[in-house]
């Protein structure tokens, strides 16, 4: 359990042995603000939760800790795959002697592990202060606040969500860019799936609170969205509209200064012309699209209660690639799910040719407790697996570079990201995302004007590997900038986050000139 050492009372102070010596009183001294590290693991509704917990605690008086211990460290964790168990304790293993020498340090574990395991990650790890569920992601101060006070561990989990998340307040990531999630929970029931589970079934947001949030974002500096949901495009099935993922996908492209819509991710069996028409004919929406294939054996599928078969599959690709042709297409693939065979796995081989997917998350089967799949003859060698998943992966890295040499002598727009690439130093590139989201490096030419963050590029393609393509423009004719909104969103917090006065801004504001990336300079 959690051990607070309270603070000497304000006007004593304090003698060698700890107990307040009499005397003249001192001038009370304003106590520091706490600070707080989220550690995120998981999928982008976990992103899009830690979010909402730093924005929480924020709101608590809480500052984010910048490089020195955080007073609260809080674990965000995922149990899709087996070793998120692993990586969580030892996690809290690392820090358990760090929080035995700093007493006041408090440490919180929430998400989907944590409604899983519940108490037992307080019996693996009693220096744990607090514990949540996904369904109340804003106990997290409260509980952290009751135990310091009671001096002992608190738990707390739901069974049904407390309040929508996206009520809560929220720290975003980034300016330029943000989530918005439009349903949570899920009415599948896929067998290697435990998600169901823990987030429960689904609910959904209205249309309107929706469009206020998207609206909100872009006031803030906003110009990409990407709209969360379990199952994106099953969105609607609480209050009986069909057609209300196609129909919220519209809308969007009707809000002012939204330049780039996403979403994640659908479902093949609910995937509808509508969704696919209003994708093609709304300006904002990217060419892009997340389609879990999970396997290319109709076998598997069945066994996986994937209510789809590959023909549907690959036809549901053949219709978006014929209404957007420049459709960038990701997928996820499991590999050695119980049962499968080498004709199975052939299988997925033959529709991962086909697909010809611009990238694929692909994973080796995990064995989850509490999933049906668990229970089910025929687990596979850890060998057989690992081949395979090999296999796999060298197939989908050769399709992936030779998607990507087809753009080569491409005009794309790039937004530009906070984040380069780990050879920027080397090789004096920047880095964005083009609208079908592939990852591109680029480089400014000499006497252009650098980007900022939000701001969008436009350059050709020189080159393409497997993970990313390069733009190296030959001269300043090749690169053109287009300074955004959300540019100058940045501009403003990392003009706030620093206290910089900018000339010649209204009062009470901040803005321009700060935050621009670092452009490595070329050696002599």
């Amino acid at each position: 359990m959690s051990l607070t050492i309270p603070s000497p009372a304000a006007g004593t102070t304090p003698s060698t042995d700890g107990t307040p010596a009499s005397g003249t009183a001192q001038a009370p001294v304003a106590a520091q603000p706490r600070t707080y590290q989220v550690r995120t693991f998981g999928c982008q509704m976990n992103v899009h939760d830690s979010e909402r917990m730093s924005g929480m605690l924020e709101a608590a008086g809480y500052v984010p800790a910048a490089g020195e211990l955080a007073d609260v460290v809080v674990f965000n964790t995922c149990a899709v795959r087996e070793n998120a168990d692993n990586k969580l304790y030892g996690n809290l293993g690392i820090l358990a002697p760090v929080k035995a020498a700093n007493p006041g340090m408090q440490i919180a574990v929430g998400g989907c592990l944590a409604q899983k395991d519940r108490e037992t990650i307080l019996k693996k790890a009693p220096w744990v202060d607090a514990v949540f569920g996904t369904h109340n992601v804003g106990a997290l101060p409260a509980l952290l606040d009751r135990a310091r006070h009671n001096n002992e561990a608190q738990l707390e989990i739901l069974e049904s969500l407390d309040v929508f998340p996206s009520t809560l307040p929220t720290k975003r990531d980034s300016v330029y860019s943000g989530w918005v999630s439009i349903s949570v929970g899920c009415n599948n029931t896929c067998t290697f799936c435990i998600v169901p589970a823990l987030r429960g079934k689904e609910k959904d947001r209205r249309p309107g609170d929706i469009l206020a949030e998207i609206q909100a974002l872009v006031d803030d500096g906003a110009i990409e969205v990407t709209l969360l949901g379990q199952n994106v495009n099953s969105y609607g099935v609480e209050f009986g509209d069909r057609l209300a993922f196609s129909k919220l996908l519209r809308a969007c492209g009707d809000i002012p200064g939204l330049e780039r819509v996403r979403f994640t991710s659908p479902h093949p069996a609910a995937f509808t012309d509508d969704v696919i028409d209003a994708m093609a004919e709304t300006p904002n929406v990217m060419p892009q699209l997340h389609m879990p294939l999970q396997s290319g054996s109709d076998k598997v599928l069945k066994d996986m209660r994937r209510s789809y078969r590959s023909t549907k599959f690959l036809g549901i690709l053949d219709k978006v690639r014929d209404k957007i042709p420049h459709a960038s297409i990701s997928t996820d693939i499991i590999v050695g799910f119980p049962g499968e065979t080498e004709e199975d796995f052939q299988a997925t081989l033959d529709v991962v040719e086909k697909s010809r997917f611009a990238t694929a998350f692909t994973f080796q089967y995990s064995k989850r407790p509490g999933t049906p799949a668990a229970d089910l003859p025929d687990q596979l060698p850890k060998a057989v697996v690992q081949e395979r998943f090999e296999r796999l992966t060298a197939l989908q890295d050769r399709i992936a570079a030779e998607e990507n040499a087809r753009q080569l002598g491409r005009r794309v727009e790039v937004m530009v990201t906070a984040q380069s690439g780990r050879k920027a130093e080397e090789t004096h590139r920047l880095s964005g995302r083009a609208q079908d989201q592939r990852l591109v490096h680029f480089s400014v030419p000499a006497g252009a004007e650098v980007p900022r963050p939000g701001d969008l590029v436009t350059v050709t393609i020189t080159e393409a590997a497997s993970f990313h393509l390069v733009a190296d423009p030959a001269s300043a004719d090749d690169y053109s900038l287009r300074r955004s909104r959300a540019g100058d969103a940045w501009d403003r917090s990392q003009a706030d986050s620093c206290g910089a006065p900018v000339p010649g801004a209204a009062a009470g504001k901040t803005g321009v000139s700060l935050g621009m990336p670092t452009l490595p300079v070329r050696g002599r």
